[in-house]
């Protein structure tokens, strides 16, 4: 389910998409929203293909650590 846009919080990349493909590419970086209730259900809001956040199964993603100025210019660019 959507919600209204909310501040990215780092991104993930997608290690698989069984079940998403329509919505998720592998191997391709999301922006992460930070949501601390869907954490605990091990789920994660990503700003999908559809550029709405939406939640899906943690275990799709790997959490990156980038340098602040590759975010800036990540977020920039989307």
């Amino acid at each position: 389910m959507p919600t209204r846009r909310a501040r990215t919080e780092g991104f993930a990349v997608c290690v698989r998409n069984r079940g998403y493909a329509a919505s998720l590419e592998v191997r391709k970086l999301y922006p992460v929203v930070n949501d601390p209730e869907a954490a605990i259900e091990d789920l994660i809001r990503v700003i999908d293909e559809s550029g709405e956040d939406y939640l899906y199964p943690a275990r799709l993603f790997r959490k990156v650590a980038l340098p602040v100025e590759l975010q800036r210019a990540l977020r920039i660019a989307s």
